[in-house]
């Protein structure tokens, strides 16, 4: 089955165009002649952290987001990565502080996500591997998973996300849960978060038939400036077709 994904800006402003997955095991293939193909993986990242403005990541030593990632960016899609087990870092883009250091094993032809979280001094990676070329579109659903990037040790929201009055997800999530997909019937999805007292965000979202999904719930418990208070964001990883 064919995997056609796309990327598209939808309510994070990445800082990649839009890019396809074709591309993204062709570009790193040697010549025509030789034949041989350099295996690599697919990695997108996130900035979740609230009070960093601007975060980048390195893989083994070297730069992986060229450009910062501000808060609540992401790469706008899967750029390559050289598959093996690699040490991720993330880092405070103005004073170059490493705020956490991961290793992962990176499988070829696999995709991941790291999400950069935390906050106040505490920040950590999340790193999932997406199995999102796994994900079938005969079924004539969308999919969808959800982040829990809101800082809070001390509780477990409620992670709430039904289409027509049915949940696909009812789960007491602790921060940096990472659910993994899950088939929805395409159209209007509501979401909530809440733990009965300073994390309470709902949200109504129409996903399409196909297309792959994660929502993203940040910010900080109380804060009062907007632009850090506790929201649902949500971007597309991609899209199935036959």
């Amino acid at each position: 089955m064919k995997k056609v994904f796309s990327f598209l800006r939808l309510n994070i402003i990445p800082i990649a165009g839009v890019l396809f997955i074709s591309f993204l095991f062709t570009a790193c293939k040697k010549t025509l002649n030789s034949g041989t193909h350099t295996p690599v993986a697919g990695l997108m990242a996130f900035n979740l952290v609230p009070d960093k403005a601007a975060v980048g990541v390195a893989i083994s030593g070297n730069v992986f987001t060229t450009s910062p990632l501000n808060y609540t960016n992401y790469t706008g899609g899967y750029l390559n990565v050289y598959t093996g087990s690699r040490n991720v870092e993330s880092y405070d883009y103005t004073s170059q502080q490493i705020l956490d250091s991961t290793t992962q094993l990176f499988e070829d032809s696999a995709y991941y996500s790291v999400f950069v979280v935390g906050a106040n001094g505490h920040y950590k990676n999340i790193i999932v591997k997406d199995n999102v070329d796994s994900l079938s579109s005969s079924t004539g659903e969308a999919y969808v998973r959800y982040v829990n990037a809101i800082p809070d040790s001390t509780s477990q929201p409620k992670v709430t996300i039904s289409a027509n009055g049915t949940n696909v997800f009812s789960d007491d999530a602790a921060f940096a849960t990472v659910s993994g997909f899950k088939g929805v019937m395409p159209g209007d999805v509501a979401i909530t978060v809440n733990n009965e007292a300073a994390i309470n965000a709902s949200r109504t979202v129409t996903l399409e038939q196909g297309k792959i999904y994660t929502v993203l719930l940040t910010g900080l418990p109380g804060a009062t400036d907007s632009t850090k208070a506790v929201a649902i964001k949500f971007i597309q990883n991609g899209s199935v077709t036959p």
